[in-house]
């Protein structure tokens, strides 16, 4: 069964995910519904399976629940609130009402995205990675031209990104073929929650997503990793660094890198530690504290638009901790997407997800991204090509759920959206003093 037909809704924190997927085949739905951990989501069997008569049933009847808790408090705590809400200052006269029920299908982050194995029973080697990460993330010297570094684009101050729909990459004279991506920079705020990190799930998680950017021709443009390795070895700071972030006892600790991960300074280890600072890249908003219970957290008018937003069908893809970044779907799952000229003008045909499976079935298949903070994270979709939040509700409205949405429905689902905001922390977006290195002969301080 292809993509296309397959729905996933997830509630979890980073240690554990109640899953909820949604079957579509020959008009009729059948509901699955699995806990396990994130990583397995992909992998596992439905534990509870119902007809299709119990589709419209709230997720409570399929005795799917959330048991961590460590956030200090979850969605829970709803069930036993009032969800009759209204807004203390705009509308006191008009409550909205939400079914709690409804709820179980998000969850409030964490306060660190902590990685599968290792480091969380940790925390003074797990800062010290942040730490070495957070220099490395700023380092320009990790590029071909010393001019780019992982936050040219992915901004810190910008929410991650860089507003383009492309990144121009080390390469802005477009003078390399293809003279730039072709895919639009996501933003790195929470993207530690996705199950698969790119637009098409190429890599499993930031810390092999931070990887790949440093040696890609367009964007930081590193001939290899021995490359890397010799400008890592040519600062004195970073040697120091790696080998308090990554001690003797700590290296192939899990015995999976028994090539690559055995000193300290090594290309694993620098994806490493910018993961172990992506981890920390947390924005908790308003919509976390109403998660957590504050029924005076969202307005009435926000309450509206999560009411619009889970009746038109958004929170079918759009939902977990991350609001989306949980599984892929095909872009026209139900109208068929207007795809310009294939390939474009740099020769370039975008198949989606089939790059990397090499299945035509995952042809124009993508990872579903997240919504928090996507008021702030435009221009969208995977190639950059809608530039308002509205133009990108309507089309994922009537191509993926097939339904034509009035321009009041379209504004109550944003103004829900913009409560997905969070707060950006001062210090994690100060760049750094650069760790002082040696000059290569060539006038380039390495």
């Amino acid at each position: 069964m292809a993509y296309r037909r397959i729905r996933r809704i997830v509630a979890s924190d980073i240690k554990l995910a109640t899953t909820v997927t949604v079957i579509e085949a020959k008009n009729t739905r059948v509901l699955a519904c699995a806990v396990m951990k994130p990583n397995d989501v992909r992998f596992a069997l439905p534990t509870l399976l119902l007809g299709a008569s119990l589709v419209g049933a709230s997720l409570t009847a399929l005795s799917c629940s959330d048991s961590s808790d460590d956030t200090g408090s979850n969605n829970n705590d709803l069930n036993n609130a009032d969800a009759s809400t209204s807004d203390s200052g705009d509308n006191n006269t008009n409550p909205v009402s939400i079914d709690p029920t409804r709820l179980l299908s998000f969850a409030p982050l964490p306060k660190v995205m902590w990685p599968a194995e290792g480091d969380s029973n940790n925390r003074l080697l797990f800062q010290k990675k942040v730490d070495l990460g957070k220099q490395l993330y700023f380092d320009t010297r990790l590029s071909k031209n010393n001019d780019i570094s992982c936050n040219s684009c992915h901004l810190l101050d910008q929410y991650g990104v860089d507003g383009q729909p492309v990144s121009d990459g080390t390469n802005a004279d477009k003078t390399a073929t293809p003279p730039h991506g072709n895919r639009n920079a996501p933003t790195v705020y929470n993207a530690a929650l996705h199950l698969w990190q790119f637009w098409d799930g190429r890599a499993e998680d930031v810390e092999a997503q931070a990887l790949g950017p440093i040696l890609n021709p367009v964007e930081m443009g590193m001939k290899d990793e021995q490359e890397v390795l010799a400008v890592i070895n040519s600062i004195d700071g970073y040697v120091t660094e790696f080998a308090a972030a990554f001690p003797p006892e700590d290296l192939n600790a899990t015995g999976k890198d028994p090539n690559e991960n055995t000193t300290p300074v090594s290309y694993i280890n620098i994806g490493k530690a910018i993961g172990a600072f992506e981890r920390t890249l947390v924005t908790p908003s308003r919509w976390d504290a109403y998660l957590n219970g504050d029924k005076n957290a969202l307005t009435a008018a926000e309450l509206a638009g999560l009411a619009k937003f889970m009746e038109v069908g958004c929170d079918t893809c759009h939902n977990g901790v991350a609001m989306g970044g949980r599984g892929f779907d095909l872009l026209g799952e139900t109208n068929a997407w207007p795809w310009p000229g294939h390939p474009n003008a740099d020769g370039y045909e975008e198949i989606g997800r089939a790059d990397v499976t090499n299945d035509d079935a995952d042809k124009y298949v993508f990872k579903v991204p997240s919504l928090r903070n996507v008021e702030k994270t435009g221009p969208y979709f995977h190639d950059g090509s809608v530039t308002t939040l509205e133009e990108a509700v309507n089309k994922m409205a009537y191509y993926q759920l097939g339904k034509t949405l009035s321009s009041d429905d379209v504004a109550s689902i944003v103004t829900f959206l913009k409560a997905l905001t969070g707060d950006l922390d001062d210090a994690t977006i100060t760049k750094p003093t650069p760790l002082p290195g040696k000059d290569d002969g060539g006038g380039t301080t390495l």
